[in-house]
């Protein structure tokens, strides 16, 4: 793998640290590790540029051919990306020439050794795409949708990445990978609000009563922490259904998926405990409650 070295990818990969779920972790082979690095990477750097959380200096845009008077433009960022990312499948006989940011560059070997398909990465950039068309969702379907593009793809390229895709597997790990996206939402409902989108679907706000002005107060009323329980739910369900795809696979990769569905009911425990309100700011899970979610993850689902 071509490591990337320059501050600014340094400041992506780092981001890692701070997800509800494992990326990869030390007991995986070091090959999966970068493998799986190379993709966090990417995603990343897409969801960085969607919502304009890439390091200042405009030091990304550049590397992506962006002039400078369109470097703050997301949407032109984005178009960029995508013709890099196109450029590490091509290869660098390509027309385009090899990728141009260091990101995208140490994505090659990986998509060389698994031969992955581009379409789980295009997917995520038309998902950031969306969040600058799109800030509200009307139905509990249209967020679903969403996260088909935003979430699912990640899984997906997991377990391209091991060898262990199967029709069953690509079900139950969109499962996860969806409950995982909206516990994630639930937990930054005032940080998505501050950026002007709402993941709440709307029919569900109107059923318990809340409007936008309920969710940027400091703290949440009875109704919204209905409203968020409501989701929660939703999201355990989910969850639940998709905690058989740890017991399909063996060895390393299965303490792996268990610690994503744990990072998923871990997130849901900080909101309860929390008591479904985070507006004061998002409620994080302890390492000791990951670990016992991890534990339970890999006895088997709930009943």
């Amino acid at each position: 793998m071509t490591a990337p070295t320059d501050a600014s990818s340094r400041a992506v990969l780092d981001k890692a640290a701070r997800e509800n779920f494992p990326v990869a972790p030390f007991f995986l082979p070091a090959a999966w590790r970068d493998d799986l690095m190379a993709v966090y990477g990417c995603a990343r750097l897409v969801d960085d540029a969607g919502d304009g959380d890439l390091p200042p200096g405009r030091g990304d845009a550049a590397l992506l051919g962006v002039p400078g008077d369109a470097a703050d433009d997301r949407l032109a960022l984005l178009d960029a990306l995508e013709r890099d990312l196109r450029r590490a499948f091509d290869g660098a006989g390509g027309t385009g020439g090899g990728p141009r940011h260091p990101l995208v560059r140490a994505l090659r070997p990986t998509v060389l050794r698994h031969r992955l398909d581009p379409g789980p990465f295009l997917a995520l950039i038309e998902a950031n795409r969306q969040d600058q068309r799109t800030t509200r969702y009307a139905t509990w379907d249209d967020l679903l949708a969403y996260c088909d593009l935003s979430a699912n793809p990640v899984g997906r390229l997991v377990l391209a990445i091991t060898g262990t895709t199967s029709p069953e597997r690509l079900r139950r790990s969109d499962e996860v990978c969806t409950a995982l996206q909206i516990a994630e939402h639930l937990q930054d409902v005032a940080e998505d609000l501050a950026r002007g989108r709402i993941y709440l679907p709307a029919e569900d706000m109107e059923r318990f009563g809340v409007t936008e002005a309920d969710l940027a107060r400091p703290t949440g009323s009875r109704a919204v922490r209905d409203l968020v329980r409501f989701e929660a739910d939703r999201a355990r369900a989910l969850l639940d259904a998709g905690t058989p795809l740890v017991g399909s696979v063996r060895g390393r990769l299965r303490l792996l998926l268990a610690g994503f569905v744990a990072g998923g009911r871990a997130a849901l425990a900080a909101l309860e405990d929390a008591d479904h309100d985070p507006l004061p700011g998002p409620p994080r899970a302890s390492r000791a409650r990951l670990v016992r979610e991890a534990a339970a993850a890999l006895r088997g689902p709930r009943r």
